[in-house]
């Protein structure tokens, strides 16, 4: 087991050098520069101002020396500071991140939710009209935009009905429609990946002896067949969860809540780059790192993935 958490840390380790340059050179890949591009809606600024700028991001040194001075910096939690505000990096997004994560948490909790009950339900009713509402349903999430879902919740039950506030916030009224416009397309992937996989466990040998021995339908479904059909959906779940931290950039936007999508839209609008690096360094580290934590989930799931990893097995 500890041989295939090391395996799957070390695995991590190139991944996220890899997100560092990708997200070093976004400063450097924008079209003419960045510098000058900080002073465009001020009027400009003279030369003098410029290579001041330069000089303190750090811009007139070789790219190399550059980039391992951010490596070195990031490492030590020091990602810069907000050309705008001049307050850490670091700070902004450590303020900003608990909405972000309480959105994200709340938008996959109604995922897991409503995508297994859904997708259990398809399964259970196969070739049913249920299960071909289900399947509707889960087609028209899968193609529906969230900032789109989220313009028609503010247009439904803010405007015309007026059950929730539309106006930004942390308390449960003003989370659920952002949840229910982040979180409906991860509930139509759960479900499809919940029926598919279900259906398939269910055709098992194993389930059929179960059957055999007497056991009742909700024991062989719940104890026998749905834990063997997780692990799939426990992929899916982690992707998801991973995809809701970047799709949460959109749809704060819409609703207008504070989190690290705000930041970073904000950081672009403002052209403050070192801000903006930051936020999609953070976003896409958490990626990673939710899905080694899905990878870790797999060896306690099915102890057979641990003996395929490792090097020993083979």
């Amino acid at each position: 087991m500890w041989r295939y958490i090391l395996n799957r840390l070390i695995w991590v380790i190139p991944i996220i050098f890899a997100i560092t340059l990708l997200v070093f050179s976004m400063l450097h890949l924008v079209p003419g520069d960045p510098v000058r591009a900080m002073f465009v809606e001020s009027g400009g600024a003279t030369a003098e101002q410029i290579a001041q700028i330069r000089h303190l991001l750090g811009l007139d040194r070789p790219l190399h020396i550059q980039y391992l001075d951010y490596i070195s910096k990031a490492l030590r939690g020091d990602l810069g500071r907000s050309m705008i505000t001049q307050q850490p990096v670091f700070e902004l997004i450590r303020s900003n991140f608990p909405s972000t994560f309480q959105l994200a948490l709340a938008g996959m909790s109604l995922a897991i939710l409503l995508g297994t009950i859904l997708g259990i339900a398809a399964a259970l009713h196969h070739n049913s009209w249920l299960d071909n509402l289900t399947m509707l349903l889960a087609t028209l999430g899968v193609s529906m935009p969230s900032f789109w879902l989220g313009l028609l919740l503010i247009y439904l039950f803010g405007i015309r009905l007026r059950w929730v506030p539309i106006t930004s916030g942390t308390d449960l009224k003003r989370l659920a429609l952002p949840a229910i416009a982040l979180g409906f397309q991860a509930a139509a992937i759960i479900a499809r990946m919940v029926r598919s996989s279900l259906l398939e466990v269910l055709r098992e040998d194993y389930i059929r002896t179960a059957r055999a021995k007497g056991l009742s339908n909700s024991v062989v479904i719940l104890r026998h067949a749905f834990r063997n059909a997780l692990i799939p959906v426990v992929t899916v779940v982690g992707l998801q969860f991973g995809g809701l931290l970047g799709g949460a950039v959109i749809v704060e936007s819409v609703f207008a809540r504070r989190g690290i999508g705000q930041l970073l839209v904000g950081a672009l609008q403002a052209r403050d780059f070192p801000l903006a690096q930051g936020c999609v360094l953070f976003v896409a580290v958490t990626y990673v790192l939710v899905n080694l934590v899905v990878d870790l989930l797999y060896g306690f799931l099915d102890p057979r993935i641990q003996y395929r990893s490792s090097p020993a097995a083979s």
